[in-house]
């Protein structure tokens, strides 16, 4: 199963503690997925851990971001993409552009850390789960 995930479930997984924490974590292990990252997912994520020098944190990040099945590009049409997504959904800019670029990837899932009443898990066009338990 190809499974993009965005950046709280890599922050999630990286601080190690607590329920979400331990979801976050059997995702990246789990043997039955593929995992998809992005450049916006490294957008995200590995600019700030390294201004403020943690080093353990960006080595975390690089193992996930080599490990994954692909890196899915941020292209013109993915963009795009994010824009009717955006619209669409009333998505905030990175959650569109994680959806999209999964989408374009032809992910069966997106992993996310958001609330289940957020927008990102309303999308219709790709099955959107949460870390989160389900209220």
């Amino acid at each position: 199963m190809l499974t993009y995930v965005d950046a709280n479930v890599l922050i999630a997984a990286f601080r190690a503690q607590g329920a979400q924490s331990a979801a976050a974590i059997a995702v990246l292990r789990d043997p039955q997925r593929d995992i998809l990252v992005s450049d916006a997912l490294w957008l995200e994520t590995m600019p700030k851990a390294q201004y403020h020098r943690q080093f353990h944190e960006c080595a975390f990040y690089e193992g996930i971001f080599s490990l994954a099945k692909a890196r899915v590009a941020w292209t013109d049409a993915v963009l795009k993409a994010a824009c009717e997504l955006a619209l669409r959904y009333g998505l905030a800019a990175m959650d569109a552009v994680h959806v999209a670029g999964a989408m374009s990837a032809g992910a069966d899932e997106l992993v996310t850390g958001e609330d289940w009443n957020k927008p990102m898990l309303q999308v219709k066009e790709l099955r959107v789960i949460s870390l989160r338990p389900r209220p």
